[in-house]
């Protein structure tokens, strides 16, 4: 499977990911760049899948009643969840080392743990939450069945889908369809 990237923050698309094996979540965080590509995740185990799970929600709940118009209680409890998570420590700090052939690559000073993490991954949500220019852009993807969210940093804020090239695709063929039915 791979992972996609169509919504523009991180916290986005750790809401879309299906988060079901360590394989899926050990791409997820190498893909994103919050763990480089040659540091393994030698800790990561099924709980990790579940707590980056817990967060996934929370957000998935949080960006919803967001983009609904409305704050209910009922996220309350996703709301003082990512606020926990968010407050952990943060990732070890990026290094830059060089290879054997001498090219500058990132490394991490540190093992990543998986609370830092997640805690990067909170406070992206948090800052997109709180910033008013980017809460304006939040969208839901208007495909069939997809509830994908991003931000639409189009021209003209007009972008419906999360990826043109997949529900936007298949939009576009649907309608091929129907006119060559009605014709």
């Amino acid at each position: 499977m791979t992972v996609r990237f169509d919504s523009g923050r991180i916290c986005l698309d750790l809401a879309a990911q299906p988060l079901d094996r360590t394989e899926t979540l050990d791409r997820f965080l190498h893909a994103t760049g919050l763990v480089p590509v040659t540091t393994p995740l030698r800790a990561l185990d099924p709980l990790w899948v579940l707590r980056f799970r817990e967060l996934r929600d929370c957000v998935d709940a949080l960006v919803h009643a967001q983009l609904e118009g409305e704050c209910p209680a009922t996220v309350d409890p996703a709301l003082e969840r990512l606020n926990s998570l968010a407050a952990a420590s943060a990732p070890p700090a990026p290094r830059a080392v060089r290879t054997e052939t001498g090219v500058l690559v990132r490394a991490l000073s540190d093992e990543p743990e998986c609370r830092a993490l997640l805690a990067a991954v909170a406070r992206d949500a948090v800052d997109l939450l709180t910033d008013p220019a980017a809460r304006a852009l939040l969208r839901q993807c208007e495909g069939d069945n997809c509830r994908r969210c991003y931000l639409d940093t189009s021209r003209g804020r007009r972008r419906r889908w999360c990826s043109s090239e997949l529900c936007g695709n298949r939009e576009r063929v649907a309608r091929h369809r129907r006119r060559k039915v009605a014709a």
